[in-house]
């Protein structure tokens, strides 16, 4: 079975974008941030993304020079969409315009299949939660408070959930990663 990944960034009260720093990691960035990113890039995986992101992404690829951008473009990626069309502008993408609920148990009964991880699509994310698709949640924490300014609160719609906490990393001495697995999931075989 494979197993299937969302990685969430996330400021401490659970904001995902905009708020009093709207720039890219809400200025952040630094060598350990940008040292996971490229390991994980390194991992062999499949990327699943909805239209929206796909669309920014495949957009930011084809014109910048973000050395991750090759890598991006090689690894696998499935988006799920019934507003997009092929063929598809980024390599390596497959169109998926089935239900979620039935998609995503095929892809995830695949014995040979590569793990999956989300980036961005926060509906897609939802949804996967809410069908109880979700394996393990990865939340990167900023160290900063949105309060009344934030935007984007990354945890709003999700079903209520369990979690057991698999893992922290401190990243930067600024950077928390919470790698949890949803309570009741196994490791896969």
């Amino acid at each position: 079975m494979r197993e299937l990944v969302v990685d969430m960034f996330s400021t401490v009260d659970g904001y995902g974008g905009g708020g009093p720093r709207p720039k890219a990691y809400w200025g952040y960035e630094g060598p350990g941030l940008f040292d996971w990113i490229h390991g994980q890039l390194e991992q062999e995986h499949v990327t699943l993304m909805g239209a929206e992101t796909y669309r920014r992404m495949a957009e930011i690829v084809a014109t910048g020079d973000d050395p991750t951008f090759p890598r991006m473009t090689e690894l696998p990626k499935v988006v799920f969409s019934k507003s997009l069309r092929l063929p598809l502008a980024w390599a390596n993408t497959t169109l998926v315009d089935e239900p979620l609920e039935t998609a995503v148990p095929r892809l995830k009964a695949m014995e040979d299949g590569l793990p999956m991880r989300t980036i961005g699509s926060p509906s897609l994310v939802r949804s996967l939660f809410t069908l109880g698709l979700v394996d393990r949640v990865r939340v990167m924490l900023f160290p900063m408070i949105h309060g009344a300014e934030g935007e984007e609160p990354v945890f709003a719609e999700l079903p209520a959930l369990d979690l057991d906490l698999a893992t922290t990393t401190v990243i930067d001495d600024r950077l928390v990663l919470l790698d949890y697995r949803v309570a009741g999931d196994q490791p896969p075989e």
